[in-house]
């Protein structure tokens, strides 16, 4: 990505666990509809990002926050030419549950009521934890991460609604995923799918949409390069998590996981591993 301009690095601090991190400028990137485990907190340092997000598209320009709860469709994309340069951090769901029981008083599961917020401190606050893991300063990355959590749900946070699998379509569609998850890498056909559960094909499309968000082959999509960067975390060689997840060679693998993580698996897998120098990255 040197020739374009663009560059990311998406990485692991030991002393954080149960957090992602990640730097990146994009200009041409686009993130195409997927979800994450963990929650999103990319903090914009410059430029405009823009991600479809519940049916509408948001705008996160320098100074704010993009805020994507786990397992919330969404794509990002640039807003303006000259693109966007962002630090996120990305808490799974313990992480800020453990946060949010010690210091508010949301009942129920915690989470971001907004999709954008504006607040420079706690901008800073996120590129400040990434710069603290780059130095290897485990108290103040641990500090500042919990700190900033803490601001983002008093400021912005709510108890999430939850998932309602009550209706018969809903029903099918949690059946259909359970049997997606179950056959990755040898997943049937939309009509055979909607067959065994009793359903028909569109019933099923829309019942599944409605319910994830996505249709069950880009979820399934989705859900492959989510099992690939556990194999990757695992040592696992990006052609063997190809193979084991379903996709038909590492190209294929590439193409995909690039679109939704930002980075090649082997470059991901690299940079896990090692660690570099932060100097190479203005905050």
């Amino acid at each position: 990505m040197a020739g374009s301009g663009e560059r990311a690095r998406h990485w692991r601090y030991a002393e954080l666990p149960g957090v992602d991190l990640l730097r990146a400028r994009y200009i041409r990137k686009t993130f195409v509809r997927h979800t994450h485990e963990h929650f999103v907190i990319a903090a914009i340092a410059d430029g405009v990002e823009v991600f479809h997000h519940r049916g509408a598209d948001q705008y996160a320009g320098a100074g704010a926050l993009a805020l994507v709860n786990p397992d919330t469709a969404h794509t990002g994309r640039a807003g303006v030419p000259e693109g966007w340069r962002y630090g996120a951090v990305y808490p799974s769901p313990e992480v800020v549950a453990e946060i949010a029981a010690e210091t508010t008083l949301i009942r129920g599961t915690p989470g971001f009521v907004r999709p954008v917020l504006d607040d420079r401190y706690a901008v800073g606050l996120v590129h400040q934890v990434l710069r603290a893991a780059d130095e290897g300063n485990a108290l103040a990355a641990d500090t500042l991460l919990r700190v900033a959590v803490t601001r983002l749900l008093r400021l912005n946070g709510g108890a999430l609604p939850r998932r309602e699998v009550r209706t018969a379509g809903a029903q099918v569609a949690a059946r259909a995923r359970e049997v997606l998850e179950g056959r990755m890498a040898e997943p049937p056909s939309l009509e055979k799918l909607a067959l065994d559960l009793g359903s028909s094909p569109f019933a099923l499309l829309r019942a599944f949409r409605e319910l994830y968000g996505m249709p069950p082959h880009a979820w399934l999509t989705d859900a492959r390069v989510r099992e690939a960067r556990r194999l990757l975390d695992a040592g696992v060689s990006p052609a063997e998590a190809a193979a084991v997840v379903g996709f038909t060679d590492q190209p294929h693998l590439n193409r995909h996981f690039t679109r939704i993580v930002g980075v090649p698996p082997g470059a991901y897998q690299r940079e896990r591993k090692n660690v570099q120098d932060a100097r190479e990255w203005p905050v």
